[in-house]
C-alpha cells in the first residue's frame, strides 16, 4: 500500500513540506480535522428529521417488548442522573457487580444480594450426592 504514496510527487511534496514549515503542518492537520468534521456536521444535520408526524407513527408501530426497554432504560437513567445531581458515591455499584450482587430500586437499600437456594431445591441435589456415594 506504500507504494501509492512513496511514488507520488504530491505527497513527497506534502512531507517535504510538513518537514519544513510548521506552520503548514498545524495548517495541514487542521484542515484535515476540520474540513471531515465539518462534512459531518453538515450530513447528520441534513439526515435529522424532527418530524412529530413520524416520530408518533414510530412509536405507535412500536413492539411492546421495545416500548418496555424505553421505559426501564429511561428508568435507570432517571435513577443514575438523580444519584449524579445528589453528588452520592456510586462505587458501591461496581462493587456489588463484583460480587455478583445486584442493586435495588429502594434508595434507601443500595445493594440486594443474590438469593441462595432454598433448602427444598437443595435436597434433591443432595440426594443425589448421597445415592452416588
Amino acid at each position: 500500500m506504500s507504494i501509492l504514496w512513496e511514488k507520488s510527487g504530491t505527497w513527497r511534496w506534502l512531507v517535504k513540506r510538513t518537514k519544513e514549515s510548521k506552520p503548514f503542518f498545524i495548517g495541514f492537520a487542521t484542515i484535515c480535522g476540520v474540513v471531515p468534521g465539518v462534512i459531518g456536521y453538515g450530513v447528520m444535520q441534513f439526515t435529522n428529521t424532527r418530524n412529530p408526524e413520524l416520530e408518533a407513527r414510530l412509536r405507535q408501530n412500536a413492539r411492546p417488548d421495545s416500548l418496555m426497554m424505553g421505559k426501564v432504560n429511561q428508568e435507570r437513567l432517571a435513577e443514575y442522573l438523580g444519584e449524579l445531581q445528589r453528588k452520592e458515591d456510586t462505587n458501591d455499584r461496581y462493587v456489588a457487580a463484583l460480587r455478583g450482587e445486584t442493586l435495588t430500586r429502594n434508595p434507601y437499600v443500595r445493594i440486594q444480594p443474590i438469593p441462595n437456594q432454598s433448602n427444598t431445591e437443595a435436597a434433591p441435589e443432595q440426594k443425589a450426592k448421597k445415592e452416588v456415594k
